[in-house]
């Protein structure tokens, strides 16, 4: 059996909840997965097999469970997994997340940790609950009554932070952070700080993130990797090949030579109009479940 469901979250939410992404993938082999930086938390809920996620460039960090959040990233991360995979994948800006959790973004950037040790309630059950229903569509809907509720009894967002972080989005990544920090009023540093709170990233990191993103998006469209670099406002090819190797942990032309091998019916990625991953090929490590948890 092989079910993807996409489904926007309801209106009222599409500004922070970027989507709900239903899978179940039985007994498909096993399976490793590049992660790319993209600027999205995602919180996976799952009813199956646990998967594990490992830093692309420190392999002793890593996280194993059925269910887990995903801060936002500057460089990759590897999921692996094998059996039955089924679940439900949140899709959150990182704004939004800030409030769902109500725990600082920085503690748990870079990581992928249990979402019930961030915020036990409603998470310590969700996944239950929706293994318990048994349409795709009822999923959703739980889901989008769970996060109304959780979104509105989280912590406030600072109007600076959520304008600097539309701004950088906005502009692909191509503005200063000191542009930033004189829109808003704030020093530098001070804006780093609570930049890093709600987002997990330094504004700089952010933009670095968005400017990937945007040659990525370039590719897809057809232009050479030149072309893209340039368009996303990299200095040179020379420059855009260590900054994507260094965020991505592949040259540009092996990450594209993944993306191209995958079979059509794997979706590779997660949030529309962006690049979110490659499928690498088989996993080397079978005992998935031996991988001890990653605290916070």
């Amino acid at each position: 059996m092989h079910e993807l469901h996409l489904r926007p979250a309801a209106v009222d939410l599409r500004d922070r909840v970027l989507g709900y992404r239903g899978f179940r993938f039985d007994v498909i082999g096993m399976r490793r997965r590049l992660l790319i930086p993209d600027g999205v938390v995602k919180v996976m809920l799952g009813f199956g097999d646990p998967v594990r996620v490992r830093d692309s460039g420190d392999t002793a960090r890593l996280a194993s469970g059925v269910c887990l959040a995903s801060g936002v990233r500057t460089t990759a991360a590897i999921g692996e997994h094998t059996g039955l995979i089924h679940g439900v994948t949140i899709l959150l800006t990182p704004l939004a997340a800030y409030r769902l959790f109500g725990v600082p973004m920085s503690e748990w950037a870079q990581l992928s940790v249990p979402p019930e040790e961030l915020r036990p309630q409603p998470f310590a059950a969700l996944a239950a609950r929706l293994a318990h229903v048994p349409q795709w569509e009822g999923r959703f809907a739980l889901l989008d009554r769970v996060l109304r509720q959780s979104l509105d009894t989280g912590p406030a967002v600072s109007c600076e932070v959520a304008w600097a972080w539309h701004r950088i989005r906005s502009t692909c990544g191509r503005i200063r952070v000191e542009d930033l920090a004189v829109r808003t009023g704030w020093s530098r540093r001070h804006l780093e700080r609570r930049f890093r709170c709600q987002i997990g990233l330094t504004p700089k990191g952010a933009a670095q993130v968005m400017r990937l993103q945007e040659a990525l998006r370039c590719k897809e469209a057809g232009a050479s990797w030149a072309d893209a670099a340039a368009q996303a406002g990299y200095h040179d090819q020379p420059h855009f090949d260590r900054v994507f190797k260094t965020m991505t942990g592949r040259t540009p032309s092996a990450f594209r030579a993944h993306r191209s091998a995958a079979s059509p019916r794997d979706a590779q990625d997660f949030v529309p109009g962006q690049v979110t991953s490659a499928i690498l090929g088989p996993a080397t490590d079978r005992r998935l479940s031996c991988v001890p948890q990653l605290t916070l």
